[in-house]
């Protein structure tokens, strides 16, 4: 691995990389997760003029009594944003929003998963509670922009806020962020869009912060360790009902311990041998059967999407070209974009064979024109390469 460039801490603390020094004593509110990246954002705030407020949300709070298992969620991530803003010397507030999260967030991504689809809940966390509420919560308490420690970018050209990639394509967050308005976009600021990693952890250990050093939480907040698959069964024991394992073309070959273990694309898991590998084509909820064939036909060529929404507030009238990617930093593929109802489009993915996407129902498409996130939604049905249409099963949102 290759060591990161070296900047002096007036270098980091430059315009160019964290934004102007524009505070001039105007309030910010600081989402503050107890982690080093919106540790870092409430100190380039401040460092920027800002009079910071950090706001932690109480989202989920982990069964195990010392909340290890979740260590995001529980008492210990408060602790850590808390201790931060002690050190950088502004106020913390922490807010409980577990009722909120519980039913925007848990229990969407639990029925989603029961019904087969492939849900991602950091983006409805963005959508339904952080920028939701949080942004809610700043304006009554007349900042002028809520901060928060996501990689992506947000440029003015005079007209317009612009969506775009961080400059850190390791950390992009981008993706989950498709939904913003331009209400939202013009109150929300991503101090950290124009760094890369490891110049945040330098700013963090040269300004003495307490999580300087804590390593990234790699699972979904409120799953933790364990699977998926455990996290939903218990709330929904019926998804582990045994099914049969069938081919494309209808022939059974095996049988599953419930579709809640699979995803679309998926090839472990299946435990069947054959003379090639064998992927999960679709989750077939009404009939209990497991789809399977070989990849090249897993992979998308079409996609129907509704919830579709735009950066810019619009819906346009006619097709546009772009680029669609329909997983958490995902390759972007050419597609061609054509809107019919305000909220839904279809989506005909260009290319070769191997070039296309795996693609599932629930899961985000979001369209790029280069860096710029131009809107997205979500995925209801897909047409495989080589294979029926796949479509979303019944009484899912």
């Amino acid at each position: 691995m290759t060591e990161s460039p070296i900047f002096s801490t007036d270098e980091l603390l430059s315009p160019e990389l964290i934004g102007p020094h524009d505070g001039a004593g105007r309030l910010a509110v600081v989402a503050m997760s107890g982690g080093v990246d919106s540790a870092v954002t409430a100190l380039i705030m401040r460092e920027r003029g800002y009079r910071v407020v950090g706001m932690n949300l109480r989202l989920f709070s982990p069964a195990d009594p010392v909340h290890s298992v979740n260590p995001c969620c529980g008492i210990p991530a408060m602790d850590d944003a808390r201790a931060t803003c002690q050190v950088i010397g502004v106020p913390f507030y922490a807010i409980n929003m577990e009722a909120e999260f519980g039913e925007a967030v848990i229990d969407r991504f639990v029925n989603e998963y029961a019904e087969g689809r492939t849900p991602n809940p950091c983006l409805e966390c963005n959508r339904h509670v952080k920028f939701t509420h949080l942004v809610h919560r700043a304006r009554l308490l007349g900042a002028s922009c809520l901060a928060t420690g996501h990689y992506a970018r947000i440029d003015w050209d005079g007209t317009r806020h612009h969506l775009r990639r961080a400059i850190d394509g390791r950390k992009d967050q981008s993706y989950v962020l498709h939904t913003l308005t331009p209400a939202q976009l013009a109150f929300i600021q991503f101090p950290l869009g124009r760094l890369i990693k490891p110049l945040v952890r330098q700013l963090a250990r040269h300004f003495g912060l307490p999580v300087a050093d804590k390593e990234e939480s790699q699972e979904i907040c409120f799953v933790g360790k364990s699977s998926y698959a455990d996290f939903v069964a218990r709330r929904r024991p019926d998804v582990t009902r045994p099914g049969a394992i069938v081919t494309e073309y209808g022939a059974s070959i095996g049988e599953h311990a419930g579709l809640v273990h699979h995803t679309v694309g998926q090839r472990r898991g299946i435990r069947i041998a054959g003379p090639s590998p064998l992927y999960v084509l679709n989750l077939d909820t009404a009939r209990n059967e497991l789809v399977v064939g070989p990849r090249e036909n897993a992979v998308a060529r079409g996609i129907e999407a509704d919830g579709v929404q735009f950066t810019t507030g619009a819906w346009p009238e006619l097709p546009f070209a772009a680029e669609a990617v329909v997983r958490y930093r995902g390759n972007p593929v050419p597609c061609r974009v054509t809107p019919h109802s305000t909220g839904h489009v279809s989506v005909d993915l260009i290319g070769e064979r191997t070039a296309l996407p795996i693609a599932s129902p629930g899961q985000a498409i979001v369209f790029y024109l280069q860096d710029e996130v131009l809107g997205g939604g979500t995925i209801r049905s897909v047409q495989r390469d080589a294979a029926p249409v796949v479509a979303a099963a019944k009484g899912g949102q």
